[in-house]
């Protein structure tokens, strides 16, 4: 049964001018037992993405066979995806367990630049790792020479510094319109298109800059990995070698396999045309792409790579004999 959301108290009335406060619907229109095992599932895997990405950050850390630029796109991935969902995930677990928790104007905008910063640095570093792939199979014998340490930590900070530039334009954007009395957020964090739903003003020009970012974002990103593996395809055609192609197209695999589940998730979201967009529809995507992509990466590169998994042995293995 639909239980009624009560409004803030610090939030105006229908006469008044401004709102200070949200409230997130997130899954309020559930029962309490549909929420409570929402709440466990939600929890386990978001528990599962911390530890998997603290493991392949440790790893690549400690062992020096994957102190490799690949791998140190890999580990800055990692910390960006938990990040990502510390920004989320629990303040959605919070509003399982009670759904009325009023969000302040200040906390929604924090938790939205969050998000913003490290999902789109989530999409610029995997570009980085595309194009680490490109110049390892496409130009091997220069390949120390481009990806070196510098060249490394360039990417690194030009993905962040993405991430931050786009994220204080999104932010800046929404919360300088004005919110009158609609105060109920149809999502489980504070996300661009539900904030626009409630603004008591013409959103047009927010919209464009709302679509104008997404597909800097994720249009450019997604085109510039696409060219790098139609490049390296034709690379590995070349070589005579059926052992040769299959090695090197296995270590492109792992990296493409989070490539189109990531940019699939977030394209459908977020490049969908505004008539098209159904709330419930965008909700679900959304927990895919904020609960469950996140998992992906830990799990697709600890069991489709090799080194990673030899690495790990390697490090049960002396902690064993110690």
């Amino acid at each position: 049964m639909t239980e009624s959301i009560p409004r803030p108290p610090s939030v105006p009335m229908p006469n008044s001018t401004a709102v200070t406060e949200f409230l997130l619907e997130g899954f309020s229109s559930f029962g309490w037992q549909h929420r409570l095992v929402f709440f466990a599932v939600f929890l386990t895997l978001y528990l599962l993405t911390l530890c998997g990405n603290v493991i392949i950050v440790t790893i690549i850390h400690l062992d020096r066979h994957l102190h490799t630029p690949m791998y140190f796109f890999l580990s800055m991935l990692s910390l960006s995806e938990t990040c990502y969902t510390v920004a989320i995930i629990p303040r959605m677990l919070s509003g399982l367990l009670n759904p009325h928790q009023p969000i302040a104007v200040q906390g929604c905008a924090t938790q939205l630049f969050f998000y913003l910063t490290f999902g789109i640095n989530n999409c610029f570093l995997l570009t980085a790792m595309g194009y680490d792939r490109y110049v390892a199979i496409c130009n091997p014998l220069r390949y120390s020479v481009i990806m070196s340490k510098e060249t490394c930590v360039q990417l690194a900070y030009g993905s962040l510094g993405i991430g931050l530039s786009m994220a204080i334009i999104q932010v800046t954007s929404v919360f300088g319109l004005p919110f009158c009395d609609a105060f109920v957020i149809s999502h489980f964090f504070c996300d661009v298109r539900p904030l626009l739903k409630l603004a008591c003003t013409d959103t047009t020009v927010n919209e464009i800059i709302n679509f104008v970012v997404s597909v800097c974002v994720l249009v450019l990103p997604m085109g510039l990995v696409f060219i790098s593996y139609v490049l390296i395809i034709s690379t590995i055609l070349k070589i005579t070698s059926a052992e040769g192609r299959k090695k090197a197209f296995a270590t492109c695999a792992s990296h493409l396999t989070v490539v189109i589940i990531h940019y699939g998730c977030a394209s459908i979201i977020y490049l969908k045309p505004k008539s098209q967009s159904s709330l419930g529809q965008d909700r679900l995507l959304s927990v895919t792409y904020t609960v469950i992509t996140p998992l992906l990466n830990p799990v697709v590169y600890s069991l489709r790579n090799k080194e990673v998994k030899d690495a790990l042995h390697r490090a049960v293995g002396r902690n064993l004999s110690s």
